[in-house]
């Protein structure tokens, strides 16, 4: 068993969130930053058809409360209808990003997320569960 092998043991869809981010890599390596975030979508979007990896993007979220619809949100990016992927072009990741991944996983009762940042040169990207409400 590897590093990678052993960090990941007990995380919940880890091999598909590792490819997530490697093609997040990718486009960091051949786009850099500074670009706009519909244009690290439309990569990414790329990249994971290139990787055999099923996804959806501008996936629509409803909110709903005690039954009545209150709300809806779209998600960047749904992957293998397994993790949410929410794409940023900031020079920071604030605490309403991770407020707004954890609310998508929550609406949605997908149990993993990842918030991924394209707006340093150095790509920044953190793993959320629903079921811990947080990161991990």
């Amino acid at each position: 068993m590897d590093r990678q092998d052993r960090q990941d043991k007990g995380l919940l869809h880890a091999g598909l969130t590792r490819k997530i981010i490697g093609c997040a890599l990718d486009v960091t390596k051949e786009l850099g930053s500074g670009f706009l975030e519909s244009v690290y979508e439309k990569a990414m979007t790329v990249a994971l058809t290139d990787a055999g990896i099923s996804h959806e993007t501008q996936r629509p979220i409803r909110v709903r409360f005690r039954g009545e619809t209150v709300g809806d949100y779209v998600a960047d990016i749904l992957v293998e209808n397994k993790v949410i992927v929410e794409l940023k072009a900031v020079s920071a990741i604030t605490r309403e990003h991770e407020a707004q991944i954890i609310n998508y996983l929550n609406a949605t009762r997908v149990e993993v997320g990842l918030l991924i940042n394209f707006g340093k040169p150095k790509l920044e990207f953190k793993r959320f569960t629903r079921t811990q409400k947080g990161q991990e």
